[in-house]
């Protein structure tokens, strides 16, 4: 038996039995996490359980481009369902890159006045199951009138075409130009191969789609997120800067993900609100990404 078969007959970590000798740059190191995954130890964001857990169903846009005019739902269900005025002083997500060339954008958490894209969240429903949650979805009505849809990029340039953000002049965020002279280099070539390439949508399908559960603890005036992420960090500072709290109210945890491919390197939308939804409501609050909403809302994958 090697020292890796070892700690992992004893259940403790790889790195433990190796030599100081089987370390360093090029070693062939063993992950430390295969054991507990091997074991059926693992621990996603659909197993977090907790006491007076509420489940959150959202309901997204069903088209592509439109002016929303009304959200709907029965009085009854006020309290149980929640649209973008309900947020009021949550700040959008903002792209902000260091390019000089970037358009910077705002995504607000819950759609309002316009739709965007198909998925696109619009309403927060809450409830003791996800079943029930569902339920309240469906009782919500969209009035909204449509928008000519962008469906190509190249389309998208044209002059006239219909434009994502309104403040913007075009459907352009960015572009680079190279200092070097290009084209005479292009010229002077021996040999040229031009080809036209175009790729279709691509949506990066993680075993484990999107999760958050988020928990308010008013004694330590505490926010707890946990989210099926790759960038926790980023999400931390992009939820303290959403809700308006200090950076020491948010703890962020990323527990063992299944699977991301990119996709979980963003903050999503539905993270925010569910943090949100927690401290409004003060009870655990938890919302699990099925495969159909994963498919129509995701973003493209690279």
């Amino acid at each position: 038996m090697n020292d890796v078969e070892r700690a992992v007959d004893h259940d403790i970590s790889p790195a433990q039995g190796l030599s100081v000798g089987n370390c360093g740059v090029g070693a062939s190191v063993p992950r430390r996490e295969d054991d507990r995954f091997l074991r059926g130890r693992a621990q996603y964001v659909a197993d977090v359980r907790m006491a007076g857990m509420r489940d959150v169903a959202f309901v997204r846009s069903p088209v592509a481009h439109a002016r929303l005019r009304a959200v709907r739902f029965p009085a009854a269900l006020r309290g149980q369902v929640f649209v973008a005025a309900d947020l009021a002083g949550v700040k959008a997500i903002e792209s902000a890159s260091d390019f000089v060339a970037f358009k910077r954008s705002a995504e607000p958490i819950l759609a309002e006045d316009k739709l965007c894209y198909v998925g696109e969240v619009v309403a927060m429903c809450v409830a003791p199951t996800r079943a029930q949650a569902e339920d309240v979805a469906a009782e919500v009505t969209l009035e909204y009138d449509e928008l000519p849809p962008i469906t190509d990029m190249l389309d998208a340039r044209k002059p006239g075409a219909s434009r994502v953000h309104d403040a913007w002049a075009d459907n352009v965020f960015i572009e680079v130009r190279e200092e070097r002279n290009f084209n005479a280099a292009l010229d002077a070539a021996p040999i040229k191969v031009r080809r036209r390439i175009r790729t279709s949508r691509q949506c990066a399908f993680p075993l484990e789609g999107s999760g958050v559960v988020a928990y308010w603890d008013a004694r330590l005036r505490l926010l707890t997120v946990i989210s099926s992420t790759q960038v926790p960090h980023t999400v931390q500072r992009c939820l303290a800067d959403c809700l308006g709290v200090d950076d020491g109210c948010v703890r962020v945890i990323s527990p063992d993900v299944g699977g991301g491919f990119g996709f979980k390197c963003v903050v999503r939308r539905e993270e925010v609100a569910v943090a949100w939804l927690a401290r409004r409501l003060h009870c655990p609050v938890r919302w699990l990404q099925d495969c159909r909403e994963h498919l129509i809302a995701n973003a493209h994958g690279c």
